[in-house]
């Protein structure tokens, strides 16, 4: 949540993911700048970029900025471990794209809950198209899931289906290196559309064996570092594209660059 540093009190509490944390502002100063504690432990400092014109704000002793509030009292609660973390995350980006085979792989389907595929696309590290199809899903489209990336019934009738395009997917992902954002939705989705096909768990799971899976969206969550005291965890974070296949498999790619980039700190 964003908050606008003038609107808010010289001494407030606020609870963030559960923990309230108390935020005081220092009475040598004329900015709306706060020390930010957690009962009795002192976080850290959080100054407003109000002067720059924005609701953002820096972490003391850092060039680091979050535009939300919250996130960057979850940037200030980050473990220890976190630095370390961050640096195992970069190593296994630069590792992931060493890999000539890398392919991004990216589903949109019917809806959230035991969904079936409405397109599938796969690039290569570079971005360049290897796989992109629709697909006629033999199901209904939840409103919701249109609402997102606008894959209506209509732009699906008379699309091949999964069995059909079958052959095409298998040599374009079969022996590669396989990275999905939250990997275990896709690569679920996909096994369903096997199982389907196949009537047979024991052969989508041979497909499935056919391709080295990996997953950036934990990653990406370690590497923004926004801990969320209520679950225990790094906070996933959105992965920004377009809902449109080959698009969102080309961010995909941008946000594992990103981690392999591994910037100084502030």
């Amino acid at each position: 949540m964003t908050a606008d540093p003038a609107l808010l009190d010289d001494l407030f509490a606020r609870d963030i993911d559960g923990r309230a944390a108390r935020f005081v502002r220092p009475a040598d100063t004329d900015r709306h700048d706060f020390a930010v504690y957690d009962g009795d432990d002192f976080l850290g400092m959080l100054y407003s970029d109000q002067v720059l014109g924005t609701t953002g704000w820096r972490l003391g002793g850092t060039t680091e900025r979050h535009g939300a509030l919250d996130d960057a009292v979850r940037a200030l609660r980050r473990p220890r471990s976190w630095p370390r973390e961050r640096a195992q995350v970069s190593d296994w980006a630069r590792r992931l794209l060493e890999d000539e085979s890398l392919t991004a792989v990216d589903v949109e389907t019917t809806g959230l809950n035991e969904p079936w595929a409405v397109q599938i696309a796969a690039t290569d590290r570079d971005g360049a198209v290897l796989f992109d199809a629709y697909l006629d899903p033999r199901a209904e489209i939840e409103p919701g899931a249109v609402a997102v990336h606008k894959i209506t019934p209509e732009k699906v009738a008379g699309a091949p289906t999964f069995g059909e395009l079958l052959p095409a997917l298998t040599e374009a992902l079969h022996g590669r290196t396989c990275v999905a954002y939250n990997m275990p939705f896709d690569r679920e989705c996909l096994e369903r559309e096997l199982r389907r096909h196949h009537g047979s768990v024991e052969a989508a799971a041979r497909w499935l064996g056919g391709c080295r899976w990996h997953d950036a969206m934990e990653p990406y969550a370690v590497w923004k570092g926004l801990w969320s005291v209520k679950r225990g965890r790094y906070r996933p974070q959105k992965l920004g594209g377009p809902h449109q296949a080959v698009e969102d498999c080309r961010f995909l790619l941008a946000r594992v660059r990103e981690m392999a980039d591994r910037p100084a700190r502030g």
